[in-house]
């Protein structure tokens, strides 16, 4: 799916926006900003209006990251049941693409991407469902991303999606400056080794 594909008008309930992407249970989510001579304020999470809205509304961690160069990329990384996560990401500095990529083989959207570009200026949020492998590519230095998890992290759960996989073909607006060597490495798509079948029922 390309990455500039368009996404579902906005849902508005309360405080927040909420717009369907092309992946199945992937929302992009904006907080209604209100402001006045000081400046503005949002609400970036409400468990009452996620919970609204078919979402997780429970969060056990929060996380940070900073990537000093442009074109660093991040993932594709997700973690197989019963250690599958939900994310909420948000930047807070600099300007990233975010890439959700469906491998729930039950999934009307399986083996499709979807990106959207966050800023710290645009306020969005991508919210990355359970059975979905999620990364990034920074569009300038010294980006920062805070993101909500809902599980905590699991080494032998944990998996990753090449981002050059082939099976995929992401289209990535740059090729990558940094990549770990991690994150290199993941082999080209295997049902077996990337564990498709058990996040069958996580749609």
């Amino acid at each position: 799916m390309d990455a500039t594909t368009e996404a579902a008008p906005k849902v508005a309930r309360g405080a927040l926006r909420f717009q369907a992407t092309p992946v199945r249970g992937a929302w992009l989510v904006e907080g209604v900003r209100r402001g006045d001579e000081r400046g503005h304020f949002s609400r970036q999470f409400c468990a009452e209006e996620f919970a609204a809205q078919g979402m997780e509304s429970r969060f056990t961690q929060a996380n940070h990251s900073l990537s000093r160069g442009r074109h660093t990329l991040r993932g594709m990384h997700y973690q197989l049941p019963p250690a599958a996560e939900v994310k909420l990401v948000r930047c807070t500095a600099g300007a990233l693409l975010d890439v959700v990529l469906d491998l729930r083989p039950d999934s009307p959207s399986f083996g499709r991407w979807f990106g959207a570009e966050l800023t710290a200026e645009n306020g969005c949020m991508m919210y990355v469902p359970r059975g979905c492998a999620h990364g990034f590519l920074t569009l300038a230095d010294d980006t920062e991303a805070f993101y909500l998890v809902s599980d905590a992290y699991a080494p032998k759960q944990e998996r990753g999606v090449r981002f050059d996989d082939p099976r995929f073909a992401i289209a990535w607006p740059a090729a990558p400056a940094e990549v770990s060597a991690k994150d290199a490495a993941w082999p080209d798509f295997d049902p077996g080794f990337h564990g498709t079948e058990q996040m069958r029922g996580l749609v």
